[in-house]
């Protein structure tokens, strides 16, 4: 692998998957593998789970890592032909190959705008990176994209089945801001590799990008969709058609219990109780959001890894 975009860049997923399971049995098994390299994580956006899981994954590996909290620092200008003479101090055209002359990987964080769809769909700071870095680029969560978290749930369900082919539903659930789609479409993505029957539910007019969906089954009944599932995965999303727009509230699709049945618990944290999802599931054996949030690091790991063997 010689970048990390989007969850298509693993050649064989369940290959990964399987060794990603190993290297969180066996964590410094390859501690020499990343020595005297360095990573250089670009943080457009604030996080927890990715800076920090990413940082250990590549100690792990024996790396350096740098950190930057790019909107602390400077603006990076990204447009062509323009005159910078407003609050703009460096092009992407400079940065990135400065950045380059510093790293072995650069990991970058950049959230949508929700408020330009061509824009936000173009990728056009994660791409910006990644052609003109001359060195690997990691994506740790873009506008349309967040293929470390999809990797991680991979993980956590292979960890997890009980069943051979499980059900799996990805559910809209309730929040009060506009969120992105990025997980969503990275779980969908991810999911479709997967040997698991897999379907959508949400409210009318949050259908998500239909190039993603593709022929995933989508239901407009959460009950529905719920029953017999054996896992659950919640997720806010704003509307694609009407770009980035919060519709017709919708408080009644909270995850309970009740809807749930006997199905594992998976989201991707941070999670808002009793909007998303009630207290007597996220604190039930049927949560698995701490899980996954371990195995945000051997995604990171098994990525970094895969790289660092095609250097």
């Amino acid at each position: 692998m010689n970048q990390f975009l989007n969850i298509g860049d693993i050649s064989n997923l369940n290959t990964t998957v399987q060794d990603a399971i190993a290297l969180k049995n066996n964590p410094f098994a390859f501690h020499s593998i990343g020595k005297q390299k360095t990573l250089v994580l670009l943080f457009f956006n604030a996080s927890l789970r990715t800076r920090m899981s990413t940082e250990l994954a590549a100690k792990n590996l024996g790396m350096n890592v740098i950190v930057l909290n790019v909107s602390d620092a400077w603006k990076l200008e990204f447009e062509e032909g323009v005159v910078m003479n407003l609050d703009t101090s460096e092009h992407i055209k400079e940065a990135a190959q400065v950045i380059s002359q510093y790293a072995t990987i650069i990991g970058v964080r950049a959230f949508p705008t929700l408020t330009n769809k061509a824009k936000d769909q173009s990728e056009w700071i994660l791409n910006a990176f990644s052609s003109l870095a001359s060195v690997p680029v990691i994506n740790m969560e873009s506008a349309t994209a967040h293929p470390l978290q999809g990797l991680a749930d991979a993980i956590t369900i292979e960890e997890q089945r009980q069943q051979k082919k499980p059900k799996v539903v990805l559910s809209w659930a309730p929040h009060p801001k506009a969120l992105p789609h990025a997980v969503a479409n990275s779980f969908i993505q991810t999911m479709q590799l997967q040997d698991v029957d897999l379907c959508i539910t949400h409210p009318a007019g949050y259908d998500l990008d239909p190039k993603i969906v593709k022929d995933t089954p989508v239901f407009y009944n959460q009950e529905e969709a719920l029953q017999n599932a054996d896992f659950v995965y919640a997720k806010n999303w704003s509307s694609f058609n009407d770009y980035g727009k919060i519709l017709t509230p919708t408080s009644d699709w909270i995850i309970t219990k009740d809807k749930i049945g006997e199905a594992k618990f998976m989201h991707c944290l941070p999670v808002r109780r009793n909007v998303v999802v009630e207290d007597a599931v996220l604190d039930s054996s049927q949560s698995l959001c701490i899980e996954q949030s371990n195995n945000r690091t051997y995604a990171a790991q098994i990525v970094l890894k895969q790289i660092l063997e095609s250097l």
